[in-house]
């Protein structure tokens, strides 16, 4: 089976971080929130007022891109894929592994999609459509139309070269059967 590209690490990466910067942006409000009403009460007190929250900011933060960056390398590690006689097969998953094999008579089209991130790393996904899939379901619902067969992270050439040989192998599975 064959790895994506190593700077999929890096898409993965800002993937990852950029999906979690909502969320951090809104326990960060919570948490400044939180300090302000301790601010106003030791006000009143006459205590003396702790910063301490900003010490951990500069500590939290380093762990959790250090984190980030380890789950990217993991994901880049266990995502395989190859082009099997039967069809298209890819596997991924750290904790959760997911296998998907797409046969070659089910393909229907073949798109390669280079978002900015991927376009500054000089990266492409491959994107599957199949026959008879029209909605994607993930984790977060019921989406629109999507591919069935997903390849984020391959280089141009290999992309372009994976797209040429899927189109070509759906042809020659449908022609063989009439």
């Amino acid at each position: 089976m064959q790895q994506l590209d190593p700077k999929s690490v890096w898409l993965f990466f800002f993937n990852f971080v950029l999906r979690s910067l909502v969320p951090m942006i809104f326990l960060s409000i919570w948490g400044s929130a939180l300090f302000l009403g301790g601010f106003d009460e030791s006000l009143n007190n006459g205590n003396e007022v702790s910063f301490g929250f900003l010490n951990s900011f500069w500590v939290v933060i380093p762990a959790y891109l250090i984190l980030c960056f380890i789950w990217a390398k993991l994901t880049y590690r266990f995502y395989r894929y190859e082009l099997i006689d039967s069809g298209f097969r890819k596997e991924s998953g750290v904790i959760y592994k997911k296998y998907v094999t797409i046969p070659y008579d089910r393909i229907q089209n073949v798109d390669i999609h280079r978002g900015i991130i991927a376009r500054l790393l000089g990266l492409s996904d491959l994107n599957i459509q199949t026959a008879g899939f029209s909605a994607t379901v993930s984790r977060y619902g019921v989406g629109g139309a999507g591919a069935e067969g997903r390849l984020p992270g391959t280089s141009r050439e290999v992309a372009e070269k994976l797209r040429d040989e899927l189109i070509q192998r759906a042809r020659q599975s449908k022609n063989q059967g009439l």
